[in-house]
């Protein structure tokens, strides 16, 4: 357990918890969590235990989410593991380029889409309201494949805040789903890419196993009971929820790009 005072661990098991439930209605949790490890561990960590640590604790309540919104949802699974794969692959491309290459010139056109993306959510209030009669045809499942899980899991080998929202968007707009079953895909698909990039933390010994175990406790209930709001209100509450998230995440990149 590193050294921090109990005032601090509290406020991380707080920033855990709400991290949980963000993350389990929409995505996005990681805009929470990440800056409160960074934030609150004593100065001199490497950056790198963060992130590691970060994973360990958010795959524990993407985890949880899952179960909880398998048993209530009507999630395919079958096709949430093949993009869940598919992204794993990705984010591993992903992390390999972003070794030797600036995000800085990405960060810009990441928020023009975010905020396209706003403007077209506001602008169709009908967007992941209703699902599409039946199941997705093949060629909208090879579309999601290779947009949700290739191409999102490459941004988030390469950048990374806002995955579970941008997978969100791609599951309702390619597989046609309501946004409530979007994101219960969506955590599944994120089980994938998380455990493929915690195995590369814990290899490299950059997981604070003592703390991610504490904070674990309380993503698991935020993420449970995030799933649980969901299901009970509805896509309507997820879209404000998501609204939310993506004007966050544009704020979040507009401070890293110009402010910071």
């Amino acid at each position: 357990m590193p050294d921090v005072s109990l005032a601090v661990l509290a406020l991380l098991c707080l920033a855990a918890l709400a991290a949980g439930w963000i993350d389990a209605v929409v995505g996005g949790g990681g805009l929470l969590l990440l800056p409160a490890l960074l934030l609150g561990l004593p100065s001199g960590t490497p950056a790198a235990c963060a992130l590691g640590t970060n994973k360990a604790v958010s795959i524990v309540g993407t985890s949880g989410a899952a179960v909880t919104y398998a048993r209530k949802a009507p999630v395919d699974v079958r096709t949430a593991v093949r993009i869940g794969l598919a992204a794993l692959a990705g984010s591993s491309t992903g992390a390999f380029f972003a070794a030797g290459m600036s995000t800085d010139v990405l960060k810009p056109v990441i928020m023009v889409v975010l905020l396209a993306v706003a403007a077209f959510v506001i602008l169709r209030p009908a967007f992941g309201t209703a699902p599409a009669p039946g199941p997705a045809s093949p060629r909208r499942i090879l579309a999601a494949i290779g947009l949700a899980g290739l191409g999102i899991g490459c941004y988030d080998g390469f950048i990374g805040p806002g995955t579970g929202t941008f997978l969100v968007l791609a599951l309702t707009a390619v597989l046609h789903l309501d946004l409530v079953t979007a994101s219960a895909t969506a955590k599944i698909v994120n089980c994938c890419t998380n455990a493929g990039a915690l195995a590369t933390f814990a290899w490299q010994g950059t997981v604070l196993w003592r703390l991610a175990l504490l904070m674990a406790v309380f993503n698991l209930a935020g993420g449970m009971m995030g799933a649980r709001t969901a299901l009970k209100k509805g896509t309507g509450f997820v879209r404000v929820v998501l609204l939310t998230v993506v004007f966050a995440l544009v704020a979040n990149l507009a401070y890293a790009q110009w402010l910071a």
